[in-house]
């Protein structure tokens, strides 16, 4: 049982969890940069990259590096400096802390402590592409990047393919095409996909469609820059009636979710267990 009351005194410091830009150096929020100025220390990712962030806002606070590659002799070490009453600030290189990037141990370790973990709010690539993808924004189901290879790999693939929920996944432009082509694979041509890049950014583009589509474009068009990739979420049988009624409703909801109408019609046939001109004539009955 752990209560924390994150500002009351306490005896501790306070390990501050701060959003950084994914982009658009704009995203950065008035609360985010006070807090940079006020803690005692701030433990990036790459000092390199947080030290061009801080000279922008014209912030001089000390740094520490943290990242996942010395993150077991750093951990003892800041929660050392948190239990004498240093404030520290976690950063990574673009978006939240702990969300795809460092961060989780030292959070964990210094709740078990009993020292305070205060989060702000600020700029995260998964929520900004899934409210701007057009898909079913709830529920939905964040993996962030998959394995890179290997039955786990495939076994990921398969997990978010068949969810009910819309799926959020973190991509280099150098495996997109892999990517997507190993969920269509699996999800079959018509399923409805949107991948944003450069998110916040000069070049911040989207596209939407049906995956077969979506990949044709990325074979045409060289991939670059970061990307997130939304995967509607899968139809279940059990949640439709065979009902004529009922079938087009279901195919109408497919078509308001993006679906052009000859592969809203091939999915709900499928779903029914009915042939494509079955549901194409009750769909267009009068």
């Amino acid at each position: 049982m752990n209560e924390q009351k994150s500002f009351q005194d306490n005896s501790f410091g306070s390990l501050f969890l701060i959003p950084t830009p994914i982009g658009n150096l704009e995203d950065m929020t008035f609360r985010a940069v006070r807090q940079l100025e006020d803690v005692d220390l701030i433990a990036a990712e790459d000092t390199r990259n947080t030290k061009n962030l801080l000279n922008h806002f014209k912030i001089d606070t000390t740094q520490i590096s943290f990242h996942e590659h010395n993150k077991v002799q750093r951990i003892p070490e800041l929660i050392e400096k948190l239990k004498k009453g240093i404030n520290i600030a976690q950063v990574s290189d673009a978006g939240t802390p702990s969300i795809s990037d460092p961060g989780k141990e030292l959070v964990q370790e210094a709740i078990k402590q009993g020292i305070n973990v205060i989060p702000l709010p600020g700029a995260t690539a998964s929520i900004t592409a899934l409210i701007a993808s057009g898909l079913v924004p709830q529920p939905f189901y964040f993996y962030g990047f998959l394995t890179r290879k290997g039955k786990q790999r495939n076994e990921e693939i398969e997990d978010i393919v068949n969810r009910v929920e819309t799926s959020i996944i973190y991509e280099s432009p150098f495996r997109v095409l892999k990517t997507l082509d190993d969920i269509r694979k699996v999800a079959g041509d018509d399923r409805q996909i949107v991948t944003a890049r450069e998110l916040t950014k000069i070049h911040e583009s989207f596209v939407r469609g049906a995956i077969k589509e979506v990949k044709q474009w990325f074979v045409e068009h060289d991939p670059k820059g970061e990307f997130v990739i939304v995967v509607s979420g899968k139809k279940q049988v059990s949640e439709i009636n065979v009902d004529n009624t009922d079938i087009k409703k279901e195919v109408q909801a497919l078509i308001d979710d993006g679906y052009k109408p000859k592969a809203a019609i091939k999915e709900i046939a499928n779903l029914v267990n009915k042939s494509k001109n079955e549901v194409y004539d009750i769909y267009h009955e009068l």
